[in-house]
């Protein structure tokens, strides 16, 4: 495993994390929680030091876990975990102190832990960007000692820009993938500059850049690849990236001419993302051992030549570029 900086914390944290969305028991289908624990004991047997969860993910289930292996393995790991989408309604004026405070004394709860890592305000409506009160609370928070650091969950590249101007932002976690360039096009290199560490979510494009999935594949009612392609429930830029289903495969069947002998498409797709320097961790998912050992291996491959980082942009820009550049 390789490890590298994350920003201004002094953190060195492993280039393949490990996002615990799918453990918390919604939105991806059916779960087993003693599977999702020996993939989480796996990854972090493999080096993996840095989980990424949220509140709202199984409305806390997903926490509980992570805090269990925790002190199970006695490991130093960092959790970053989120809040502000058990909002309802989710609207920028419910950041407030109260209620982000109620958030944090949750998590430390759920996460059986005297500070949190790091807090992650979880992809707020976009006007809390423009509301310095809110970051001042969290400011607050950290001084009481009930958290480390604190950043930010965007869907927007713009969304970004603005939440790196607060001072104390330590992150940014964003959608970055073969099917979304914009962030190291517009993003990257401001973040760089500033010393703010990068995670990078969605990166196997909610399992299509994996390549295992046609035309007749079926997701069950419960899982948001079925519920939400068209944003119905939460931004639509979560599944599949945004994506239109159909064009997706279309463009996954030109990525998978680039994959090298011995290698899967979805280590090929991480790999890509890897080759970005700024970027700090990609918190892939893993609902099983097999799964987390996969994607560990992703950062051990040799790095991608020009030709194939050219050809992926080709398709990018033929593809998906003009159908998700202009809206996130």
């Amino acid at each position: 495993m390789n490890y590298r900086e994350f920003g201004r914390t002094g953190w060195k944290v492993s280039e393949m994390g490990f996002g615990a969305w799918a453990i918390g028991g919604d939105a991806w289908g059916q779960t087993d929680d003693a599977e999702a624990i020996a993939a989480l004991k796996k990854a972090i047997d493999l080096g993996v030091n840095f989980i990424d969860t949220a509140d709202v993910y199984g409305n806390g289930h997903s926490e509980e876990l992570i805090g269990r292996v925790r002190k199970e393995t006695g490991q130093k790991i960092i959790i970053a975990t989120k809040a502000g989408r058990r909002l309802n309604p989710h609207v920028a004026g419910g950041y407030n102190r109260a209620n982000l405070t109620a958030f944090v004394e949750r998590s430390l709860q759920k996460l059986d832990t005297g500070a949190l890592d790091l807090l992650q305000l979880h992809c707020p409506p976009s006007e809390v960007y423009d509301m310095p009160e809110v970051f001042g609370i969290l400011d607050d928070l950290k001084r009481q000692g009930k958290l480390r650091f604190y950043g930010v969950s965007v869907e927007r590249v713009d969304e970004a820009r603005k939440a790196i101007t607060y001072p104390q932002v330590q992150s940014v976690q964003i959608i970055f993938n073969m099917f979304r360039l914009k962030p190291a096009e517009a993003f990257f290199k401001e973040a760089a500059q500033r010393k703010v560490g990068i995670i990078v979510r969605v990166p196997l494009a909610s399992g299509l850049l994996t390549g295992k999935f046609g035309r007749d594949t079926q997701f069950s009612a419960s899982d948001h690849r079925n519920y939400n392609r068209h944003g119905e429930s939460f931004d639509q830029g979560e599944t599949f990236s945004g994506v239109d289903y159909d064009t997706g495969l279309q463009a996954v069947q030109e990525l998978e001419k680039l994959v090298r002998p011995g290698e899967t498409m979805a280590q090929f797709a991480l790999r890509w993302i890897l080759m970005c320097p700024q970027v700090s961790t990609v918190i892939a998912g893993a609902k099983n051992p097999a799964q987390a050992e996969a994607n560990t291996v992703a950062g051990d491959l040799p790095p991608l030549d020009d030709a194939t980082m050219q050809k992926v942009q080709t398709v990018y820009d033929k593809y998906l570029r003009a159908r998700v550049h202009p809206r996130w």
